[in-house]
């Protein structure tokens, strides 16, 4: 599954899914790792076997929009699956 681009609130949202509790796990402690190393935070939602992330604009102002390193940010994320 691709990352869903929301427009109200302006977002990349995507769902990854997971065969156990631990490789959730790992995912979860791998994108920890990589959001303290850039400093960067997206939205996180989780359960036993999926993990929800929203990625929003760092300008959060009336003309937010999308850039290039929040698409880059998504990138990154799915490469922490590798």
């Amino acid at each position: 599954m691709s990352w869903q681009e929301r427009k109200r609130p302006i977002c990349l949202e995507k769902r990854f899914e997971f065969d156990s509790y631990d490789s959730t796990r790992d995912f979860l402690d791998r994108l920890g790792d990589h959001s303290e190393a850039i400093q960067r935070f997206p939205d996180i939602s989780f359960g036993r076997t999926y993990v929800n992330i929203t990625i929003r604009p760092e300008d959060d102002g009336a003309d937010a929009h999308l850039s290039d390193a929040d698409r880059a940010l998504a990138v990154e994320i799915d490469d922490l699956l590798g």
